[in-house]
């Protein structure tokens, strides 16, 4: 199957209804990423890319505001328009124009969800300005930390990030600046960032940035390393409440897993499809898919089976859960 820059209408624990972009158009993720985080639910990254020269399938404006132009007459209530797909959204050159465009055609909002790796940079500022809202992940203040999670490209520095979100809030373009605190587990002694002296550090660091909103996450997906596992609900309340202390309930979001949302209403046009791009950039559950994607689990049944007899995707476990992932050759 192709893979789609527009790959529809999604339900999303912090977003609510959101109809995605990617800015590449190869279905080869492999190749356009410049970290490698343990906690990827796309799995393992075998080689980082160091800039957006290197970026392979890069997308035009002109193919995603045609994109918009066609899908958005197939989904009401929506909530956002969000840059995010299966690669980081800023290596593409083209996202400030990409923004630009879509305003021209849609009042919805605009998102875009980034890794934070080129923040440090005036035109990638200038071109995450042009949206609503930018979530940036941040798993640390420390850089042994911060590498050990993120696995960054060699020339990217945590100081430089905290530095470019320090600037990139003080934007005035700028609507919105959301901080997504990505908190890891292990089986094994590193990395691990629920520690007091993580929270104490993040807490500095992000007291210097000054995020409209903080959102306080852990892993909710089959992630790359077998040894990362998910910080426990009771740890996760506990930092979200040390957070709201020092920066007001109205501004920490805590996203726990199962938070439901009322769905999108939408068209289908092939329904085996969108599934299987869904799972594409990202794994899930066969409820998952049903509510994202608004489709009747007595449709999607048949559809899952076609999709593991052909190959396509297989069936993975990740602590008692059954999620859905694209296979690999």
């Amino acid at each position: 199957m192709t893979k789609r820059i527009i790959y529809g209408p999604i339900l999303s624990r912090r977003l609510g209804r959101s109809l995605g972009i990617d800015v590449i158009k190869t279905p080869d993720t492999k190749k356009n990423c410049n970290f490698d985080c343990v906690y990827c639910q796309l799995g393992h990254v075998s080689k980082k890319i160091t800039g957006n020269a290197k970026l392979k399938g890069a997308v035009s404006t002109e193919e995603v505001v045609e994109g918009i132009r066609s899908y958005r007459r197939n989904i009401d209530n929506l909530d956002y328009i969000t840059f995010s797909g299966t690669c980081e959204p800023t290596l593409n050159p083209l996202l400030g124009e990409m923004i630009k465009g879509i305003r021209k055609i849609s009042t919805h909002p605009v998102c875009v969800i980034t890794n934070s790796s080129l923040v440090g940079s005036e035109e990638v500022r200038e071109s995450l300005a042009e949206a609503d809202l930018v979530v940036a992940t941040l798993v640390s203040g420390y850089e042994e930390s911060f590498r050990a999670i993120n696995r960054p490209a060699e020339d990217i520095r945590l100081e430089n990030i905290i530095n470019g979100l320090k600037e990139l809030k003080r934007m005035e373009k700028l609507q919105k600046l959301g901080i997504e605190i990505m908190l890891v587990d292990a089986t094994i002694d590193f990395p691990v960032n629920h520690t007091e002296k993580e929270i104490e550090r993040l807490k500095e660091v992000l007291i210097a940035i000054d995020p409209d909103e903080i959102e306080i996450l852990t892993v909710s997906r089959p992630p790359a390393e077998d040894y990362i596992v998910p910080v426990p609900e009771e740890r996760l309340r506990q930092v979200a409440l040390e957070f709201e202390k020092e920066f007001g309930k109205e501004r920490v979001k805590l996203v726990l897993k199962g938070v439901k949302r009322s769905r999108s209403v939408m068209k289908h046009g092939n329904i085996e499809e969108e599934v299987y791009d869904l799972i594409l950039r990202r794994p899930c559950t066969f409820k998952q898919i049903s509510a994202s994607l608004g489709i009747d689990k007595k449709e999607l049944k048949p559809i899952i089976i076609d999709l593991i007899s052909s190959k396509k995707i297989k069936e993975t476990i990740i602590c008692k859960d059954k999620y859905y992932r694209i296979s690999t050759k």
